[in-house]
């Protein structure tokens, strides 16, 4: 007996199958198939797109809040509220992000992910924690505080390391330390992100070299592209073994940008990310990011001297644009939401896709794209009110 058999267009690892099936039991994914299902398949609960799609779950590699929830708040219920803010919008796991502070607070804010980590939070998985900072280069600070960076020590990468919540962490690679940083993090395991940096070419290269896959919101908070000295985002482009995200909410990076970097990158090393903070979902007003206030207005995050201060995007969202700048079909911009992110943190084997023996993470999407239903290792955890 299945617990689910879900009808509709299959965005599947080996293809799409435009009408299919996925069958779903034990928090696994057990059948996925071509055409109607086989009457003799009995299960819980059957649904029926009609039309619509059944996609793998998108995971957020980077959000540091949203529905007035923010990681650094340190508590359980910020983390539970993101986690189903995001399921919201087709999200199945996430890395909850931090932002520069001294070290108890950072510390306190991974315990709590920590924490959180095993427990049903009501929407999406929660991975684990996205560090970033405070290991970053005060003159790409962003909209993080500049008296709160500062060099990697040996003693403070260790507190991180023995929180047990660092998933990825972000670093600067020019500042003292950071070769040391980096090689320490990727030993135990944890996801080396390159940004905030005005790093040569050389020194990103270097970085690399040393284990560093992933370049934090490629084009922001870092030196720009120059023809004699190309620099981070130089190295982030023709550097085989880095993956670059990408905000694509159409204010963090122009159209013909996000094109370049698809067209350059391609979509294999391409990976969305909301960098969405605690205004995400809510109204046009004030908020705050790392104890710094932010104005929330017409779809972006600024501090008051207009720096962008993280965004109000969210993933599905962040799909449709790719598609709709690129050219996409949605079910070819899908995998810089889900498979990419998920291969990022090694999770491709139960993550990203839709194959018998994966994770049931699942987003359920209507004709237009609209997320209709998010499913976590078989669970719904969010459903769109039927009318009628």
């Amino acid at each position: 007996m299945l617990d689910l058999l879900i009808r509709g267009r299959v965005l599947a690892r080996s293809g799409v199958i435009p009408i299919g099936f996925v069958g779903v039991a034990d928090g696994q994914i057990v059948a996925v198939g071509a055409g109607d299902p086989d009457p003799s398949l009995q299960a819980v609960r059957r649904i029926n797109l009609d039309g619509g799609r059944v996609a793998p779950g998108l995971v957020d590699l980077h959000t540091h809040g949203g529905a007035d929830h923010d990681t650094m708040d340190a508590s359980p219920a910020a983390l539970q509220g993101m986690s189903r803010f995001v399921a919201q919008h087709g999200v199945t796991a996430f890395l909850a992000a931090t932002m520069s502070s001294p070290t108890e607070p950072l510390v306190r804010a991974l315990m709590n992910v920590r924490a959180m980590m095993g427990e049903g939070l009501g929407g999406a998985q929660l991975l684990g924690a996205y560090v970033e900072g405070p290991y970053l280069s005060p003159s790409k600070a962003g909209a993080h505080d500049p008296a709160a960076l500062r060099q990697a020590v040996r003693r403070e990468v260790e507190a991180i390391l023995q929180t047990g919540a660092a998933r990825a962490v972000v670093l600067a690679p020019e500042l003292p330390g950071a070769m040391d940083a980096i090689r320490r993090f990727v030993d135990a395991g944890v996801v080396v992100s390159l940004g905030h940096t005005s790093a040569s070419y050389e020194q990103m290269v270097a970085a690399a070299e040393a284990g560093a896959s992933l370049v934090t919101h490629l084009f922001n908070a870092m030196a720009p592209l120059h023809h004699r000295e190309p620099g981070p985002v130089g190295a982030a482009l023709t550097t085989p073994s880095l993956t670059c995200e990408l905000i694509a909410d159409l204010v963090h990076l122009h159209p013909a940008i996000l094109r370049l970097a698809l067209k350059v990158k391609g979509a294999s090393h391409i990976a969305l990310v909301t960098d969405a903070m605690r205004g995400a979902g809510l109204p046009d007003g004030r908020y705050e990011l790392g104890g710094l206030p932010v104005v929330v207005a017409e779809g972006s995050a600024r501090l008051a001297d207009g720096r962008l201060a993280g965004s109000v995007l969210t993933m599905e969202r962040a799909v449709a644009n790719m598609a709709d700048v690129a050219g996409l079909s949605l079910e070819e911009a899908w995998v810089m939401g889900s498979a990419v992110p998920a291969r990022v943190l090694s999770l491709d084997h139960r993550k990203g896709s839709i194959a018998e023996g994966m994770d049931a993470d699942l987003a359920l999407l209507a004709p237009d794209g609209a997320v209709q239903a998010t499913i976590v290792g078989g669970r719904v955890v969010f459903e769109v009110p039927t009318t009628g």
